[in-house]
């Protein structure tokens, strides 16, 4: 087999672990930004194509699913009444919910479920914990948001709601587990952050309302590598190992500002700051900038391009090239949906617009709506020419990368879609409320 680390050096990126070049190990892929060079899933699906197999998920979970080999590793919470809700019925079901905060919600069994990748097969199921959660969360949200990692024969899960990350083999048999604490989360949204992998280093961000913090831990032994106590609170952004020219290292986005952190020892790199609010999308990157930025509900925050081998304290207010600011777009920054960069242009999706900027500049290129897109809070990807945008309602609308607004078509599949798709060579993964969509082309093997 072929491994990443090797393919990757190719387009000038080092990957530091071991993964199939046909993997996908992590939360947006190896390298986090859901950017691939070369589509080799199929352009067209829909109930009835180009579905290879569709396996239904008990419970309800958000995370994406991991792929290593010919196995999928996903992670679900099992109780009652715990499918989740779209944006309209989440929001419409508040006052019941606040109703409820004071009563328990019962116990959750905690699962790793692993499945065939050629044809869904459910290979085998471990339950990592049967418990009462501290805290109730959203009727949009999950139990099991926090997409796990797959690296180096192993799987790494973490179920923030329950404070529990542990390490399994690829045959479900537990290595070690932690306990390091449940929390409450800002109007009880719940939790979020998946996990993110670097040579042999687990990364975990826990902001919450009670004591925030992130975790470099020994992928090997479970151990603390360093640990960095953390003044924000509430955030749902996952970490993000960005690899560029100049350097590796890891970004964080809390609430109120960004942070650059050393890999090896957590040394503070720079920080930004003067961004309102709670971020929930996570950064974007190619070799030169990342890419930051959120807005919420009624407030429309900024997206800000920061500069490989930026040092120091930085502010959205003051955009200057020698504080590490490439530039800045004022109301122009995410929701839920990350963004996602080939390079040369960056595409930001939300309440069913696009908007596109010039990855060097800030730029905007275009704004358009998406006709019939409904709200979006599944990441695009980018594969070979094509972007992807799937709305919650199952609907993938296709668009011609470059700098005029070119719409491919739709596809179809019926369900409510939140978690962000993975893609493992040929294969589609989408994952909807109570199903797991393998979409391949039906006359192909895995």
């Amino acid at each position: 087999m072929k491994y990443l680390a090797i393919v990757l050096v190719v387009f000038g990126w080092q990957v530091n672990f071991r993964c199939g070049a046909d993997d996908w190990p992590q939360f947006r892929g190896a390298l986090g930004n859901s950017h691939l060079p070369i589509n080799q899933h199929p352009v067209e699906w829909g109930s009835t194509k180009n579905i290879a197999w569709k396996t239904e998920m008990p419970g309800g979970g958000w995370a994406s699913p991991v792929v290593s080999d010919d196995r999928i590793y996903v992670t679900t919470a099992v109780g009652k009444d715990l499918q989740p809700r779209g944006f309209s019925d989440g929001v419409a079901s508040m006052g019941r919910f606040f109703g409820n905060s004071g009563k328990s919600i019962g116990k959750i069994s905690y699962e790793v479920h692993c499945l065939r990748l050629s044809n869904g097969e459910r290979l085998w199921k471990k339950q990592i914990i049967e418990a009462i959660p501290p805290h109730r969360v959203h009727p949009s949200n999950t139990y099991a948001t926090e997409t796990p990692v797959a690296a180096d024969n192993r799987v790494y899960a973490y179920f923030a709601t329950i404070g529990i990350v542990l390490c399994i083999d690829k045959d479900g048999a537990e290595l070690w587990r932690r306990d390091v604490g449940a929390y409450a989360t800002s109007s009880s949204f719940g939790t979020g952050s998946s996990l993110a992998f670097d040579g042999g280093r687990i990364f975990l961000q826990c902001d919450n309302q009670e004591k925030s913090f992130l975790l470099a831990i020994n992928a090997e032994d479970g151990k603390d590598i360093w640990r960095v106590e953390r003044s924000g609170r509430t955030c749902w952004s996952s970490p993000f190992v960005w690899r560029n020219h100049v350097r590796n290292e890891l970004v964080v986005c809390g609430s109120g500002d960004v942070t650059g952190y050393g890999l090896d020892s957590g040394e503070l790199l720079w920080r930004l700051t003067g961004i309102d609010g709670s971020f929930s999308a996570s950064p974007a990157s190619d070799d030169n900038r990342v890419y930051v930025g959120n807005s919420g509900p009624g407030r429309s925050g900024p997206l800000v391009a920061l500069n490989a081998g930026a040092t120091g304290q930085f502010e959205v207010s003051s955009p200057k090239s020698e504080t590490g600011i490439a530039w800045v777009q004022q109301n122009s920054g995410p929701g839920l949906a990350s963004p996602v960069s080939d390079g040369e242009l960056v595409y930001v999706t939300g309440r069913g617009i696009l908007n596109v900027y010039e990855a060097a500049s800030g730029e905007r290129v275009y704004r358009t709506r998406l006709k019939g897109s409904s709200s979006v809070a599944a990441s695009p990807w980018i594969a070979g020419k094509t972007l992807y945008v799937l709305d919650e309602s199952g609907h993938t609308n296709k668009i011609q990368t470059g700098a005029e607004f070119e719409l491919m078509g739709t596809n179809i599949v019926d369900g409510l879609f939140w978690s962000t798709p993975s893609v493992a060579a040929n294969s589609l993964l989408l994952r909807s409320s109570d199903s797991l969509y393998c979409v391949r082309e039906e006359s192909s093997g895995n």
